[in-house]
């Protein structure tokens, strides 16, 4: 069971990072800000789709900020839930994968991120969503969640027997704050937000959609993105 599972999450994860792809349209010189850019792979991958002339990022842990700088990403040390070291209009296009979800402080985060796009510019976040069928199923017989499974620093995916590293001692959100969840939202808990905070919501896709095969997945995801494992937002700050 668990060897289908983690297929199906690498597909899923495979077919929200196409999405952020097509989200990012190139643009000559463009300034980038990869908001938790880890060790700045991804980063310097989507620098490129780009073809941006400012790439930077923001990252907390020590070990990976030091790593993204070898690859030639300006790094600003920095915790999300605080405010972002840039001054104000800095980025045309600022990503956020996976990041909303360990933020214990979202509205901070969507100021800021606000607060340092140029006018015009725009963010692609994406997220697994609360209202997924895997995270119903879970809550129908009194588990915690798939996607809130990892809060705690003693062991992984407590309170779900079916999480994937229950038992497991690899998730270093089991020795680093800043990996663990502390909020998933669903689809238009996440719309309203943005807006709330003064974006435009250009386009949402959905990926994954366990427990159906990936083919299966992606066409029931495009029609249902509501209940797809993951969101993908694209968000524009108004010129």
């Amino acid at each position: 069971m668990k060897k289908y599972l983690w297929k199906l999450r690498h597909a899923a994860e495979d077919d929200y990072a196409e999405s952020v792809r097509s989200f990012l349209v190139p643009s000559e010189g463009c300034s980038y800000l990869d908001c938790g850019c880890s060790d700045g792979s991804r980063t310097v991958k989507l620098a490129e789709r780009l073809k941006t002339g400012r790439l930077a990022g923001v990252e907390i842990v020590d070990e990976l900020t030091r790593k993204a700088e070898e690859s030639q990403v300006e790094v600003f040390r920095s915790d999300l839930n605080d405010l972002i070291p840039c001054p104000d209009g800095s980025f045309d296009v600022v990503t956020a994968l996976e990041v909303i979800e360990h933020l214990h402080r979202p509205d901070t985060f969507l100021k800021e991120l606000r607060r340092v796009l140029k006018p015009g510019g725009y963010a692609v976040l994406s997220t697994e969503n609360l209202a997924s069928w895997h995270n119903i199923f879970a809550l129908f017989w009194g588990w915690q969640p798939f996607s809130l499974s990892q809060f705690s620093e003693t062991r992984a995916a407590l309170g779900n027997p079916w999480g994937l590293d229950r038992g497991e001692g690899w998730n270093p959100a089991l020795q680093l704050p800043s990996f663990r969840h502390c909020l998933v939202l669903s689809y238009r808990g996440l719309k309203e937000l943005f807006q709330a905070h003064g974006f435009v919501v250009e386009k949402v896709s959905g990926a994954g959609y366990y427990p159906l095969p990936p083919p299966m997945a992606r066409m029931s995801a495009r029609i249902d993105p509501r209940h797809s494992a993951f969101l993908v937002f694209k968000i524009r700050k108004p010129s």
